[in-house]
């Protein structure tokens, strides 16, 4: 049985039919009758005073008995100590299953006063002092046959309504878990856009939640990870192109040092490319590198880097706290946006505040042509250029969306606004409580 929904409800049902036999059993076995009537002791007296006496002829015994059974409605019997038939008041052949009569007559044992015989209506055998029998049957009840069943009945009229009630919800859960299991399915079979329907708030709607947040995040890694392959190879296309004519160029005449510089700078530029590729991959993937959780003396960090640029720094805030980062991932994101300032703007005028408790702000100013609002965000993409801008200016165009990465993987952020006077600021928030962990 491979069905989800079948198995629930075979379960349900099984669950229903055990607890109406152990129901009925324990009904059969703890169910005590005679503690709900006359004592035994009672009924015996109360029948030798009633019971036609022994010496009276069959005849007569039968007019006492028919008497009795009009005024009382039971239909009622004498046996004789042999189990024979003596006289009986009944609509029927009156008949009392052979066994019973054996242990009401005790076979040489003590006799037991009262029997119980259910079958088709129930009866009591009560042994005279004379060792006859006296029988009282209560007659068959006028009505159906089926309904003499009457508690098993109720428990199968139970048990179906239960069935028919259950099987609608089992079959709605059900559904639900086949509708996630055909898109995981289909997002195996790289169906990227596949999402699951959340319907209601149980555990079914958490796990279709689950899904679709996993699914997103899936669909997000590998357009990223398209689009960088897509990129990374037209960009390695120049620098190979310019390394292969100079090469060619060898072959014809000596090296000049202008030539020989040239190629040093696409070498230079092939290596920092595949550098970047590299380190994008590393922190944005389902196996994304960790941090190296370290205290960071963040302003003696961009002091140096401000240093070796030759860039401008103003601490607008002498006293600050220290990081917890990776020093060597906040060292390139400071050295790509001070790079970016100088390439685009000729210099880099860098400022540092603690503009509110537990952050610190970083901003790196130039006084470029500045950055339309339209393409403020578009920047921070993987080898996104300005519109105008070409490969004369010098970059691969990881630089920013680095910058990025590296800042949101510390739990900050990064803004490109625009300058009073002129040019582009890029405004850097770094929390000082531990930076978050990866996520895969």
């Amino acid at each position: 049985m491979g069905r989800l929904y079948l198995k629930i409800y075979v379960a349900v049902l099984g669950s229903l039919a055990l607890f109406a036999l152990l129901a009925a059993v324990a009904w059969r076995v703890t169910g005590d009758n005679s503690r709900f009537g006359p004592r035994p002791e009672f009924i015996r007296a109360v029948a030798e005073q009633l019971a036609p006496a022994a010496s009276m002829p069959p005849e007569a015994q039968r007019a006492i008995l028919q008497r009795l059974r009009e005024t009382s409605g039971f239909d009622l019997a004498i046996f004789g100590r042999d189990g024979l038939l003596i006289a009986d008041a009944s609509d029927g052949v009156f008949r009392v299953p052979r066994g019973m009569m054996g242990r009401a007559m005790g076979h040489g044992g003590p006799p037991p006063q009262v029997g119980h015989w259910r079958r088709h209506h129930w009866a009591q055998v009560v042994q005279l002092s004379d060792g006859r029998a006296l029988v009282a049957a209560r007659p068959p009840p006028e009505r159906a046959e089926w309904r003499r069943f009457g508690p098993l009945s109720a428990l199968l009229g139970i048990a179906l309504a239960v069935g028919v009630a259950a099987y609608p919800v089992v079959r709605r859960l059900t559904r639900r878990l086949e509708t996630l299991q055909l898109s995981v399915a289909a997002l195996g079979q790289g169906d990227l856009a596949s999402r699951v329907k959340v319907e209601g708030k149980d555990e079914v709607a958490r796990l279709a939640e689950t899904f679709n947040r996993t699914a997103d995040r899936i669909q997000t890694l590998v357009t990223a990870n398209r689009s960088l392959l897509a990129n990374a190879s037209h960009e390695l296309r120049s620098p190979l192109a310019r390394l292969r004519m100079g090469i060619e160029g060898l072959a014809s005449a000596p090296p000049s040092p202008a030539k020989t510089e040239e190629l040093s700078r696409n070498i230079r530029e092939l290596d920092a490319l595949i550098e970047e590729i590299l380190l994008a991959s590393r922190l944005d993937g389902a196996g994304a590198m960790a941090l190296a959780a370290e205290d960071v003396d963040i302003v003696a960090l961009v002091a140096e880097e401000c240093a070796m640029a030759d860039a401008s720094l103003d601490i607008l805030t002498p006293s600050l706290p220290m990081l917890r980062g990776d020093p060597r991932l906040l060292k390139r994101l400071m050295r790509n946006l001070i790079e970016n300032a100088q390439r685009h703007g000729g210099g880099a005028e860098v400022r540092i505040a603690a503009p509110q408790a537990g952050t610190i702000a970083i901003d790196v100013a130039d006084r470029g042509l500045g950055v339309a609002e339209a393409e403020r965000e578009r920047i921070f993409e993987p080898f996104y250029r300005l519109k105008g801008a070409s490969e004369a200016a010098g970059g691969v165009g990881l630089g920013l969306a680095l910058v990025r990465q590296i800042a949101e993987r510390h739990g900050g952020r990064v803004q490109c606004l625009a300058r009073e006077g002129g040019g582009a600021v890029f405004r850097l928030t770094l929390p000082v409580a531990t930076p978050t962990s990866p996520t895969s």
